[in-house]
């Protein structure tokens, strides 16, 4: 679920707990729409995560560590020149909206104390970043410049008053009297059902309003003191934070254990900065990746395309060459039978003496040409059918290969977990001859640097995520006598199991685990993984990177899963 005013008012509260006189020790922008406050208190150093991004706004207290931009962008320029060094003096929730208001104090460049206001607007796609002058109300800067040509309402960016967002009608959950309530459900004509209470308060998400009604059902007029106990409950902190699951991740979180999510499988947390910290890693990861690798998304399929066209095109060839050896036939019985027929005659019946049965067979003649020239022509023909036959079984097999080399590519973007793994695969593509080489670009040597697990037993395992650290995983890492893992006919990652004396079944299994969920049928059931000892496993003279062929081995089928093991 999107975040809600009331889940926000329980991490405001978190916040409040920890940061207030707390100093602005470090500011950092590692995404375009998303900044970091590394924050130091009497005892403890926290870092405060705030993203506008348009599917997964947020704010919370983070341990991630993101990479940064080489040069520090605009806005985060402004930051550390106005507030890197202030104190948070106040912590504000907009009543239960979702604007967030932080007071820093600080001096400014002559030595006088300022304050400024930074507020954060969580609101999907309109969300933002941005930072006032208290004294004048003036933009200093936002995180998305919005201009009039974007919205009539407001417009922000640097130099201009602040505009607040447009108010809400709804009434405020932690403070609304019975004639307020009772007057707006009258004026809006409102009737008692699920998505009652996200009509009437602010901050209340549909899902939250779902389960409000299940557990206070049947409402009705004189259900007031109720509702108003259950809001008053939830504004004196009275939360408990539960992340929701199912077999394929993440689906669901809030601030109170949900009877309407039931069916999925519950974690409780006692943060809920860590509840969304786990919450959202995965989600707001896999969408940053993605756009990261849209360009490579888009070539890789358009060359997928372009190989499965190919393919029709040599299947065709071949049914057309079906008919080849009728010709040769033809061609040789003609020959038998060079003075039964002459030029001007259409057909004739000739005995078949290849058939065991002897049958006659009727062959057309082209009645313009001499006896000759009919028999060269079906031999032509059956010549050129049989080149055409040959070309397209050799070229159907490079561009089966070429395929399922880039169907493997594919697989590995889509399992990438960062941006370093999207550039070694840009690099694996260059030197592949797909990606040009850039000008500026040096051929530097790849360093590859598989995935390392360890299992419960206290066994190495090995991941390779691209095709380059595939071939360096088996051909140059591991053992002859170390296990290795691959799925069966599926695309996907090389998995070492580093071998000293006998492997246990339950590392295997973890080990096939890994080979399925980084395949192209991690979202499938029964995957089979082949096994075999490394030094079944070889590489064809010729062959793409990450492509091998193995005999003598053995499979195993595992339900793919996200892995529990330990990442080294």
């Amino acid at each position: 679920m999107a975040l809600d005013g009331i889940f926000i008012s329980s991490i405001v509260k978190e916040l409040k707990d920890k940061l207030l006189n707390s100093k602005v020790d470090k500011i950092n922008q590692p995404e375009s729409d998303e900044v970091l406050l590394t924050l130091r208190g009497e005892r403890s150093t926290f870092k405060l995560l705030v993203s506008s991004s348009a599917s997964y706004p947020k704010l919370h207290l983070t341990d991630i560590i993101k990479p940064n931009p080489l040069k520090a962008p605009m806005f985060c320029m402004v930051l550390r020149k106005h507030i890197l060094n202030a104190r948070i003096i106040n912590i504000t929730q907009l009543t239960t909206d979702r604007i967030i208001k932080f007071d820093f104090k600080g001096l400014d460049e002559l030595g006088y104390e300022s304050v400024y206001s930074l507020i954060i607007e969580i609101m999907g796609r309109h969300s933002n970043i941005t930072l006032l002058r208290d004294r004048d109300n003036i933009v200093m800067d936002s995180i998305k410049h919005i201009t009039p040509d974007i919205s009539q309402y407001r417009s922000l960016f640097p130099g201009i008053k602040y505009t607040a967002s447009p108010p809400t009608e709804k009434l405020n959950p932690y403070a609304f009297t019975k004639d307020e309530y009772v007057n707006y459900i009258k004026e809006k004509e409102l009737s008692f059902e699920m998505n009652f209470f996200s009509k009437v308060f602010t901050g209340v998400s549909k899902q939250l309003s779902k389960e409000l009604y299940l557990r206070l059902n049947p409402i009705d007029d004189s259900s007031f003191k109720l509702i108003q106990d259950t809001f008053y409950s939830m504004k004196d902190g009275n939360f408990e934070y539960f992340l929701y699951s199912e077999p394929k991740g993440v689906k669901d979180f809030y601030c109170l254990n949900m009877e309407s999510l039931k069916e999925y499988t519950s974690t409780e947390y006692t943060s809920p900065s860590k509840l969304l910290e786990d919450f959202y890693y995965q989600k707001d990861r896999s969408d940053r990746l993605n756009s990261k690798s849209a360009d490579l998304q888009r070539m890789i399929n358009t060359n997928i395309e372009r190989c499965l066209k190919k393919i029709d095109i040599w299947d065709n060839t071949l049914r057309d060459c079906v008919t080849k050896d009728k010709l040769k036939l033809y061609g040789e019985l003609l020959t038998a039978n060079i003075y039964s027929f002459k030029k001007g005659d259409k057909d004739i019946k000739v005995l078949n003496y290849y058939s065991e049965e002897e049958e006659y067979i009727n062959i057309p003649l082209d009645a313009n040409k001499t006896p000759s020239e009919i028999i060269q022509n079906y031999y032509r023909r059956y010549n050129k059918m049989k080149k055409s036959e040959e070309m397209a079984i050799s070229q159907k097999k490079v561009t089966v290969e070429e395929l399922d080399y880039l169907q493997s590519v594919f697989t590995n973007i889509k399992n990438c977990e960062g941006y370093d793994e999207i550039e070694e695969i840009r690099k694996e593509l260059m030197a592949s001859g797909y990606i040009k080489f850039k000008k500026s670009e040096k051929r530097k040597p790849v360093t590859p640097k598989p995935s390392h697990y360890l299992s419960k037993d206290g066994i190495d395992i090995f991941v390779g995520k691209n095709n380059i650290q595939n071939d360096y995983l088996t051909l140059k890492f591991a053992d002859k006598h170390d296990l290795w893992l691959h799925t069966k006919n599926i695309p996907g990652s090389h998995v070492i199991i580093k071998k000293f004396g006998d492997i246990p079944e339950d590392t295997l299994l973890e080990a096939a685990n890994l080979a399925a969920y980084y395949s192209k049928g991690k979202d499938g059931v029964k995957i089979a993984v082949d096994y075999t000892e490394v030094r079944n496993v070889r590489k064809p003279s010729g062959a793409k990177p990450g492509m091998v062929i193995y005999y003598t081995n053995k499979t195993i089928y595992v339900d793919p899963a996200t892995p529990l093991l330990k990442k080294i």
